[in-house]
């Protein structure tokens, strides 16, 4: 085991794979980094995960009427930033949007909010774990389809 697997993680974040059937997962472009992402963020110490997935969500891009429909678990990302090595611990939940395609509110100014199909978004996130997420929501949206 090397030591960025083993140091504790510097801070928590939460966020989500936000699905809009049958198949479009909602991706948040980053133009001035030239980033693909999902949304997610810091937890802040009042917040559980769940509550800083909706507000990261809801902040980053403008949607906030969402269903919950699988607590994806989480995953430790470990990363070099500005000279030094990160450990994150991140959350992240599956959740429904069931309304119109469009935001209810604004998003933050430096995300667009893109739906694309499932395989377009694993194909176009730029960082693995962001991929990752994807995979485990795919999957849990197929187990939760055969159940009805």
């Amino acid at each position: 085991m090397s030591l960025s697997e083993t140091l504790p993680p510097d801070y928590r974040a939460a966020g989500g794979v936000v699905l809009r059937p049958p198949h479009w997962v909602l991706v948040l472009e980053r133009p001035a980094r030239g980033e693909i992402r999902l949304p997610k963020g810091h937890m802040d110490g009042r917040e559980d995960p769940l509550q800083t997935a909706r507000r990261e969500i809801a902040e980053e891009s403008g949607f906030r009427h969402l269903r919950l429909l699988a607590d994806l678990g989480t995953q430790r990302v470990v990363f070099p930033y500005q000279g030094r090595t990160w450990a994150r611990e991140e959350h992240y939940f599956l959740f429904l949007r069931e309304g119109p395609a469009e935001p209810d509110g604004s998003p933050e100014e430096q995300f667009t909010p893109r739906w694309v199909p499932w395989d377009e978004a694993e194909r176009l996130l730029t960082f693995e774990p962001e991929r990752e997420w994807v995979r485990r929501a795919r999957a849990a949206w197929a187990r939760a389809a055969s159940h009805t």
